[in-house]
């Protein structure tokens, strides 16, 4: 279940490779308002044209940049996930990790994202005071079995407007989860073989051929 939901909402959190590229997100949208938009307009797409992204990975990888990234603050969510690293590593170093992160998850759980339907999604009321810097929208997952999994977004105020930059799934943190993954393997392997393990997991997914930055 944390796979399937993680595709979904992990990819658009994941890292803005493609967000020069898309439509600029509405700046008066509120915090629900931008959870919901992205969310249908990703899924109505994926009902549309399901096969299409079943067959081509790069499509999936073009229809999550351009739907969902821009509206999450992709660099503070890079910039928590990496920690004390992204400190110390050089501008180079930080766009290498940003985009074989974004590819090498798109590459291992795409296939889960093309088989997700609106139908096991749900945006709970919001209870938030639109005057606060900082919001959280909850939603809930479906499981086949029929429970619900509760999946929180954390978002805050940029000067473009709300933008998200965690999600909460099951009590347990986006951002939080993959800090410590990484900070583990990079104390024992250091940066940039992490980032050549993911560049590698990133060229060849199980739908598709190699994938190109942008």
């Amino acid at each position: 279940m944390m796979r399937i939901v993680a595709t979904m909402l992990i990819s658009m959190l994941a890292m803005g490779v493609h967000a020069a590229d898309a439509p600029a997100p509405n700046p008066n949208a509120g915090p629900q308002e931008i959870v919901e938009n992205s969310a249908k307009r990703m899924l109505a797409e994926l009902d549309k044209n399901r096969a299409t992204y079943k067959a081509d990975a790069g499509k999936l990888d073009d229809l999550v940049g351009n739907v969902l990234l821009p509206n999450f603050d992709t660099d503070y969510a890079a910039r928590l996930v990496l920690g004390q690293t992204w400190r110390t590593a050089t501008p180079e170093q930080r766009k290498r990790f940003v985009d074989a992160f974004y590819h090498s998850l798109l590459r291992n759980y795409g296939a889960a994202l093309v088989d997700f339907t609106g139908d096991r999604f749900v945006i709970l009321p919001y209870k938030g005071d639109p005057n606060d810097a900082n919001a959280t929208v909850r939603t809930e997952v479906k499981r086949s079995s029929g429970d619900r999994v509760p999946v929180n977004f954390s978002l805050h105020k940029t000067p473009e407007g709300w933008k998200a930059w965690d999600v909460v799934i099951e009590g347990i943190s986006y951002v939080k989860s993959f800090r410590t993954d990484f900070s583990s393997e990079i104390q024992q392997k250091g940066l940039d073989d992490v980032i050549n393990r993911l560049e590698k997991e990133g060229k060849v997914g199980p739908n598709g051929p190699p994938v190109t930055s942008h």
